[in-house]
């Protein structure tokens, strides 16, 4: 019951009546339908009531025997929970599902909805790279998203750690849309808890999973297909050679939108699929301008009524254990490539007191795995 892929530019005209739209549900979280089966289970029976009525006789045909639809039971506690966490759920063909979503060969049937749905019709850029994201990195996160975000586009990414973390919090005052590999109500990673909170106040968040469902591995390619599908455009900051970044940015070619990325230094491994983008011919980006000159500039984006207020972690006590004073080791090298920061810098994307990452970097610089630049400059033995 696999079906054929998503040809037309012209998808099925979205359910209308509640009735429709349970039906509509509960042939999309039956098993072995996917999107492209239920297109196709749509186009041959006319309506979702008629297709829930031929399924079973669909998987005899398929070899699958005792096949049974989802239950009811499970549609309705799904839309108990969409109403329950205040999200809506769009339709292929509703007037609010993503235009350029919709063009894609695998678009999602619905997506569940959190947030400030308009969003979701703003020009769209997708800004991905490395979890473990260094200084420097960090830093052009920052800046691009924050610069792409007053030149009028919405910065999507998919609330993991690092680089996506840092463009959504530096897009919220703009706009931004996280694309989630679980449930919209199911917030993964933990850490990102308060992050994902005002995203769905002031941004979007979205999801084609059902509610409550937790994330796994397989989840997440699916997820990176509507993040490129989403935009004009996929920029990556850091990615190593094997990443998940890469493959939203291989998604993001077969679908026809743009590549770009962030050059990097060789020896850092988190640039390393950057690199062979730019290598393959992907654009190279130093700043938003070479993405807008790219691209064209959209129309400015309608500033929110209120301003978040970005939450500052607490600064640590004085004194630290040695449990503390190795995590703080391994805070500082996990932000140190081949290429040197200014220490100063360094200490303020730590957020610690200069008081306790001067022992950290002399105790560091004694063990060999940070070498200090003339200039105040740092960093990390390669």
């Amino acid at each position: 019951m696999t079906g054929d892929t998503h040809s037309s530019t012209h998808p099925p005209l979205p359910p209308t009546t509640e009735d429709d739209r349970f039906k509509a549900l509960r042939l999309l979280r039956s098993r072995r339908v996917g999107p492209s089966t239920w297109r196709r289970l749509i186009a041959e029976h006319g309506t979702a009531g008629a297709a829930l009525d031929a399924l079973p006789q669909v998987a005899r045909a398929a070899g699958v025997d005792d096949y049974r639809a989802c239950p009811e039971g499970v549609v309705a506690a799904e839309f108990k929970a969409g109403a329950a966490a205040r999200a809506r759920l769009v339709f292929e063909g509703d007037p609010d599902y993503p235009a350029d979503l919709a063009t894609i060969s695998d678009a999602p049937v619905a997506l569940w909805m959190l947030g400030d749905i308009r969003l979701a019709q703003r020009p769209m850029i997708a800004m991905v790279g490395a979890r473990n994201a260094s200084s420097l990195g960090t830093r052009m996160t920052r800046k691009l998203a924050t610069d792409l975000g007053e030149a009028g586009f919405c910065v999507v990414s998919g609330l993991a750690r690092g680089v996506d973390a840092v463009a959504h919090d530096a897009a919220l005052a703009t706009g931004t849309i996280a694309v989630q590999a679980g449930g919209v109500d199911v917030i993964y990673p933990a850490e990102n808890a308060s992050l994902a909170g005002r995203i769905a106040e002031t941004g979007l968040r979205l999801s084609e999973q059902p509610m409550g469902l937790q994330p796994q591995a397989r989840h997440f390619p699916a997820r990176n297909r509507i993040i490129s599908g989403l935009v004009r455009a996929v920029v990556v900051v850091e990615a190593a050679a094997k990443s998940g970044s890469l493959i939203t940015a291989r998604n993001a070619l077969d679908q026809g939108r743009e590549v770009m990325a962030v050059p990097g230094h060789p020896f850092d491994a988190r640039a390393a699929g950057c690199n062979m983008l730019i290598r393959d011919g992907a654009q190279l980006v130093r700043g938003a301008d070479d993405v807008t000159e790219a691209l064209g500039d959209p129309a400015p984006a309608a500033q929110p009524e209120t301003q978040p207020t970005p939450d500052l972690p607490t600064p640590p006590p004085e004194r630290r254990s040695l449990r503390d004073t190795a995590a703080l080791h391994r805070d500082i090298l996990s932000r140190l490539g081949p290429s040197p920061i200014a220490e100063d810098q360094l200490i303020r994307d730590l957020h610690v007191a200069p008081g306790q990452v001067a022992p950290a970097l002399v105790d560091l610089e004694l063990e060999g795995r940070i070498l200090r630049q003339p200039g105040g400059l740092l960093s990390r033995a390669v």
